[in-house]
């Protein structure tokens, strides 16, 4: 399932892979694009949106 999200906080290309390995922390076959520019994260991942939004938040980033 593909899930759409807004990340605040990225300002780098680090802060960008920071938010891939979270979500491939706890999806490994998860597909991650982060743009930087726009602040969104694509997730094709069957995992809930709760989960993801936790990883993302874990990792120091704000889910909008």
């Amino acid at each position: 399932m593909s899930q759409k999200f807004n990340v605040a906080g990225m300002s780098c290309g680090h802060c960008v892979s920071t938010v891939q390995n979270a979500v491939q922390a706890v999806d490994p076959e998860a597909q991650v694009t982060v743009d930087l520019e726009t602040g969104h994260a694509d997730v094709l991942s069957p995992l809930p949106r709760q989960d993801i939004v936790a990883a993302i938040e874990n990792a120091g980033y704000r889910v909008q």
